[in-house]
């Protein structure tokens, strides 16, 4: 039942993705990474079914991920990629070869075997003024010099680092996400606790982020990044904050490091893929 889930949930969100981009990438350029963008894109009803599938996937990995560990979960909820980039094909025509299937796999598959090979396991929740809770600053440095670093390079490569730093802060997100819902079971705390004003701040500025790399290009390019920032920061922000344990044992080192490996191979086929640029009336 898990696996039935976890695959249903990845297919909404692949689905989402798939309106979201296709609504996003009609936006003129120069809405990119400006407040603007969201506004225009939630007067488009088939932007707003992109949030909605994408929120329902959300619920049905997080009704996952409460009966069954994030090793078992988020390698199922990785395929979203490919659910994405099937369905762009079968709706839009939009191109996906063996090159393409190529790249969507190994992005996959690279983000299940890190996932499997580390098994984060244990954790408990700190307290709500911990110093742990100071691991999630450098993410939120990282966000932002992933953004300063792509705004004076070409849009390919503007979007990919975009889409990166929506991962990078989706991750924050989810971490954040699991503290508010673990701080329910202290009762009415839970409303002066910070993280849960954090949360939805986080979750804008990585939508913005998301929706300014499907502007700049298609989900070929724009996607990838995404899907693999999430969980690796996730994962790390789970072992600095929660103090989860992720397995060390040589096998499992070298299932992490081909993971890594993996991801990147498939990124970087996935970026090389043909690539139109859109016309902009200014410089980006």
């Amino acid at each position: 039942m898990i696996i039935i889930i976890s695959l249903g949930a990845a297919c909404l969100l692949g689905i989402g993705f798939v309106a979201q981009q296709h609504a996003a990438y009609r936006e003129p350029l120069e809405e990119m990474l400006h407040p603007r963008l969201l506004l225009d894109l939630m007067r488009m009803p088939l932007w707003l079914a992109g949030i909605g599938l994408m929120v329902c996937g959300q619920i049905l990995g997080a009704i996952a991920l409460r009966d069954a560990d994030v090793a078992r979960v988020e390698p199922l909820l990785a395929m979203n990629l490919l659910f994405a980039l099937t369905a762009a094909h079968v709706i839009y025509q939009e191109p996906f070869g063996r090159t393409l299937q190529l790249g969507a796999v190994l992005v996959c598959g690279g983000v299940a075997l890190f996932l499997f090979a580390g098994r984060p396991t244990g954790g408990r929740l700190p307290d709500p003024v911990s110093m742990r809770w100071l691991a999630a600053l450098p993410v939120v440095v990282v966000a932002v010099a992933l953004v300063f670093f792509g705004l004076r390079r070409s849009l390919k490569v503007k979007a990919m680092l975009l889409a990166a730093a929506a991962g990078v802060l989706y991750g924050l997100q989810d971490v954040l996400t699991r503290g508010s819902l673990l701080t329910l079971d202290s009762g009415p705390n839970v409303l002066v606790t910070w993280q849960l004003y954090a949360l939805p701040c986080v979750a804008v500025v990585g939508l913005l982020l998301n929706q300014s790399a499907f502007d700049a290009a298609p989900l070929q390019i724009s996607l990838p990044a995404t899907t693999v920032a999430e969980p690796i920061c996730g994962i790390v922000l789970g072992v600095a904050i929660f103090a989860e344990r992720l397995q060390v044992t040589p096998a499992a080192i070298a299932g992490e490091v081909a993971g890594l490996v993996a991801m990147v191979t498939g990124t970087v086929i996935l970026g090389r893929s043909p690539f139109l640029a859109k016309p902009v009336s200014q410089p980006q």
